[in-house]
């Protein structure tokens, strides 16, 4: 199977954490180590350059070190796979930056491009139609609805009307922690006739109702039932084998149709670790450091630096991390990253 035909099927895609050293360099060998995580824990592709890895990268020239770090890496694992770890590069910015880290991910071999347009909050929707269909030119893109609490903005349903009738759109994260606007995009999907769009949950408080909904859509041919076959998200970061039982779970419940109480259960279980490690107290300002304090934890990343000395857990944030991590043992894979640590550290 290619790359393609697996992210239309579904799949869990970690958006990577940034490795650092104490001085706040690339740590090139826990890099590799957390994306080797990300694989041996069954995720499918893996994204890079996104918000989770830092914005700041650019502003430290990192980006294409890092995107050749991971086509590096990424063609290593993809060596021991039947079907390749989906490769998406987080792209950013006004069109000229954006062209030119589509082009740069496009040469490293990336397959699709996680299209931000949080610097497109103050232009008219036009403007931003034509910027992504410019950056389509390029290379596939994933849409991204992001949440305004975190810098996007409301994009109503014309605007994902629009957008799923560009040629080269292959999926769309949706992220707007509002079910209302979800729904948006959903109904703009199938009112395009875009089967071949897959839908990707980025709704951290509800990553496995979404798994779990069939939304129904009235067509001109009788109702349309789409489902979000998969995530990408900064959660999926830690806890990563877990994430993967649970996509496969929700997978088989929506094929039998049959949702199990123990399912909901997880929901509201996930949604509460969630608001620990994204720091939802505090208007997620300690998400990152909060990713990187799990990742600590279980030895994989040497500490929680991030590139912005002032990104750094919240007051309280620690203690909820601990209590989380008590009340949900079954959620962790602590063992099995502390089975297979040194394997993944190794040169």
């Amino acid at each position: 199977m290619d790359a393609y035909e697996a992210l239309r099927r579904g799949m869990v895609i970690p958006a990577s954490p940034l490795a650092l050293t104490s001085e706040r360099r690339l740590n090139e060998r826990r890099q590799r180590a957390l994306w080797r995580y990300y694989d041996a824990a069954g995720a499918g592709g893996i994204a890079i350059g996104v918000h989770t890895t830092q914005f700041a990268i650019r502003d430290a020239g990192l980006y294409p070190r890092l995107l050749a770090l991971a086509a590096d890496e990424l063609t290593r694992l993809d060596a021991g796979r039947d079907t390749p770890l989906v490769r998406v590069a987080g792209l950013c910015g006004k069109t000229e930056q954006a062209l030119a880290e589509a082009a740069c991910a496009r040469d490293h071999g990336f397959h699709v491009g996680l299209l931000s347009l949080a610097a497109f909050n103050e232009e008219p929707l036009s403007a931003v139609l034509d910027h992504c269909r410019r950056v389509a030119a390029i290379m596939p893109v994933m849409g991204f609805y992001l949440q305004p609490a975190v810098g996007g903005r409301v994009l109503p349903y014309e605007f994902w009307r629009a957008f799923s009738e560009i040629e080269n759109i292959i999926a769309i994260k949706v992220a707007p922690f509002n079910r209302y606007h979800t729904l948006d995009v959903v109904r703009a999907v199938v009112d395009a006739g875009r089967e071949d769009i897959a839908l990707y949950t980025g709704n951290d408080d509800a990553i496995i109702t979404d798994l779990l909904t069939p939304f129904v859509c009235p067509a001109p041919h009788g109702p349309v039932t789409r489902h979000f076959v998969g995530g990408l998200l900064g959660h999926w970061a830690v806890w990563t084998k877990t994430a993967v039982a649970l996509h496969r779970q929700c997978c088989q419940a929506v094929q039998t149709g049959n949702v199990p109480a123990s399912l909901l259960t997880r929901a509201a279980e996930v949604t509460d670790c969630n608001a620990a490690f994204f720091d939802a107290a505090n208007g997620f300002k300690g998400c990152i450091a909060g990713l990187h304090e799990v990742l600590r934890r279980q030895g994989l990343l040497e500490g929680i630096w991030c590139l912005d000395p002032a990104e750094i857990l919240s007051p309280n944030q620690h203690r909820e991390i601990d209590r989380v991590c008590r009340a949900y043992p079954h959620l962790n894979d602590d063992a099995f990253v502390a089975a297979h640590r040194q394997t993944w550290l190794q040169d």
